[in-house]
């Protein structure tokens, strides 16, 4: 089992509460818009896996790519921070998700939290919503999850506090 702790969105701002909520996971994700200064600390805390976002910078788009496919026990993951969600996915993604669909699908981007199951495709599609300061959210969130062999459970959403 792999407890995962999911970020997105954070744009240079990473909340000492991060932390202690994450605190029991083993591998922390984050969505991208990490910005400055989040993803050495987040790296030095946990093992930890990203893709780049639009804000990021050379620097983050060298260590993280723009869609990270993999797989986590026996769940096959798919995260990118463009994606869409069930129903409006993007254009850059919607031919591979419909004929090499992933198990879950992590975006972020639109800063708001959804977790959404589509059925057409079988797969869990989550965006944590938004951690950082920088954007129109009200409330800065987090999400932990567990994976044990192919499922996904324990799902938990976590508000961090007003923008």
């Amino acid at each position: 089992m792999k407890r995962i702790g999911l970020i997105s969105d954070t744009h240079g701002y990473l909340d000492e509460a991060v932390y202690k909520h994450f605190e029991a996971c083993d591998e922390v994700w984050h969505a991208g818009d990490f910005g400055a200064g989040v993803a050495e600390p987040l790296a030095a805390f946990k093992p930890l896996r990203g893709v780049w976002g639009n804000i990021d910078d050379k620097g983050i788009r060298q260590e993280f790519p723009e869609h990270n496919r993999f797989m986590c026990e026996d769940v096959d993951v798919w995260m990118t921070h463009i994606g869409g969600y069930p129903g409006r996915y993007s254009a850059q993604v919607r031919s591979e998700i419909y004929t090499k669909p992933p198990k879950l699908f992590i975006t972020g981007h639109s800063h708001i939290l959804k977790v959404m199951f589509d059925p057409k495709i079988s797969c869990l599609h989550i965006n944590p919503g938004a951690a950082g300061k920088s954007g129109w959210h009200k409330v800065r969130t987090l999400i932990r999850f567990s994976v044990s062999g192919d499922k996904i459970d324990n799902l938990e959403v976590i508000e961090l506090g007003k923008r």
